[in-house]
């Protein structure tokens, strides 16, 4: 299998290359370093503008992949090619080079105006999120695995519906061929109000029968996961009143991955991410795959 990672300096950091790295690892696959430059626009006739252009393009491409190749070289237990190509749309030029080398992951990284350690979603990725056919991974800005590493734990957000469960099992299938601990992981949001305390009370009622249905959903799970997959899982429960409050209290570790299944109530895109997803994305401390 093949990992296709986007990379172009300096926009880009060398965090989505170790994600890659990290994935390869585990399962002894390759990684492919990809750049992709600006297009010049076709004419009828060349002219030297468009020659300058292309070779400046050339150029660039060459030196991307040269650098990419340069840091690749320092991960240990890598198989590795760099490339590059030109397109008008970077999201686009991706897609098609994924499917062309038969990606299974495409990993991206969070460029230059993310929060150091949380992952932002630029344009282009957002686009690539919302059209690619296989999944994304997405890196924190400045990702920096301990060299050598592997996914040692992978936790799925678990909503319970259908998409989740469709999800457990192949999460599941993935955990033991590499390897790595499966956890389960459901975000409960207490929301702030400001009511009278005899409502407030109500709400607190209405928030610990979610609490209990959520964990009833888990235990469930466990079972399924036990007696179809033959694996020993563990669960937990994040809360809190903000998203980044409930994902900053959940125990976190080096080889950490969060899986995040997309919504399917949007029909136009393969991957698409629902409010939550979208907010999961944007808090998680560790790298996220968002599966179509």
């Amino acid at each position: 299998m093949t990992y296709l990672v986007s990379y172009r300096p300096p926009t880009d950091d060398s965090g989505a290359l170790a994600l890659a790295c990290q994935f390869a690892r585990s399962e002894a696959d390759t990684v492919h370093a990809l750049t992709v430059v600006p297009r010049g626009w076709e004419t009828s006739a060349g002219s030297a503008t468009d020659g300058e252009f292309e070779t400046w393009a050339a150029e660039e491409g060459e030196a991307s992949a040269k650098e990419a190749m340069r840091l690749l070289a320092d991960e240990p237990g890598i198989t590795a090619e760099a490339t590059w190509v030109t397109g008008r749309s970077v999201p686009a030029a991706i897609m098609e080079q994924a499917e062309e080398l038969g990606a299974t992951l495409i990993v991206v990284g969070s460029g230059t105006n993310g929060a150091d350690g949380r992952i932002a979603v630029s344009s282009k990725t957002d686009r690539l999120l919302h059209s690619s056919t296989v999944p994304v991974a997405l890196a924190p800005r400045g990702y920096r695995p301990p060299a050598g590493s592997k996914i040692n734990r992978v936790t799925l957000a678990f909503r319970d519906d259908d998409v989740t469960w469709k999800l457990l099992d192949d999460v599941a299938d993935i955990c033991k061929r590499v390897g790595a601990e499966l956890r389960l992981l459901t975000v409960a949001l207490k929301h702030r109000t400001m009511v009278t305390s005899a409502v407030r009370n109500d709400e607190d009622l209405v928030f610990a029968k979610l609490v209990e249905q959520v964990k009833g959903a888990q235990v469930e799970a466990l079972e399924h996961l036990y007696k179809h997959d033959g694996i020993n899982a563990s669960v937990d429960l994040a809360r809190g009143t903000t998203w980044a409050d409930a994902l900053a209290g959940v125990d976190w570790t080096e080889g950490d991955v969060l899986v995040v299944g997309s919504s399917r109530t949007h029909k136009l895109a393969n991957v698409f991410l629902g409010s939550g997803g979208a907010k999961i994305v944007r808090n998680s401390p560790v790298p996220v795959i968002v599966v179509p």
